[in-house]
């Protein structure tokens, strides 16, 4: 049986190969390397390559379902490798999808990553932010944006191992202060009026996430 970090890897040769074909194997492997030191850090307990591996997979169900085409994929999956490459619990907002973002563009300009594919990726990374406003940047980033918030309609034993985990990286903060956090950033994710950008997203997943948000905002809001 393959390891799952072994699997994570040769997926990332794969798209290494492709998104960089004149950088050689030896470059692959060492920023693939880079990449799973980096999602495997101890500080972690959600943003791991367990949600790396979540996202991967949504992005694979995405494109199964034509949401985007084999180059957007690509797009979308290399955004997916770098968007919490840095992660730091007790960081000011947005300094880690900044930082992500930072490292995103640096390191695929050393593996010879043309301009544009950087570029896409740098701003698919710091959409991952907040998930806001609409669509831009195409089918790549909207693709995602639904990837990343997949976890939202996971069924109910995941939901809630998800928000376990995100409390254990937030262990620091006080349970009132979580429960306040918390509910400053599912609220208004439970309000939209749609949640997911794509049509296949939102014909599949859009109602499971619902039930896991109604759920988890009652029990923030209980006494």
């Amino acid at each position: 049986m393959t390891h799952p970090a072994e699997a994570l890897l040769d997926r990332w040769l794969a798209d290494a190969s492709l998104l960089a074909p004149d950088a050689g194997r030896d470059l692959w492997l060492a920023e693939g390397s880079l990449l799973l030191r980096g999602w495997s850090e101890p500080q972690r307990r959600y943003h791991t390559t367990e949600h790396l591996t979540e996202v991967l997979a949504a992005l694979d169900e995405l494109q199964e379902a034509g949401a985007v085409d084999a180059g957007e994929a690509l797009v979308a999956r290399t955004v997916g490798w770098y968007h919490d490459l840095a992660y730091d619990p007790r960081a000011a907002q947005g300094s880690n999808e900044h930082r992500s973002a930072t490292l995103a563009r640096d390191h695929l300009h050393r593996l010879g990553v043309d301009d544009r594919t950087v570029d896409a990726v740098e701003a698919g990374v710091v959409m991952t932010l907040d998930h806001e406003g609409p669509g831009e940047g195409g089918a790549a980033t909207d693709a995602v944006h639904d990837a990343d918030l997949w976890i939202l309609s996971a069924p109910p034993l995941r939901y809630a191992a998800y928000r376990a985990q995100v409390r254990e990286e937030y262990a620091h903060v006080p349970e009132d202060a979580f429960r306040a956090g918390r509910l400053g950033v599912m609220g208004p994710l439970a309000a939209r009026e749609r949640l997911y950008r794509t049509e296949h997203a939102h014909a599949h997943w859009d109602a499971r996430a619902r039930l896991n948000l109604q759920a988890e905002l009652a029990e923030l809001r209980r006494p």
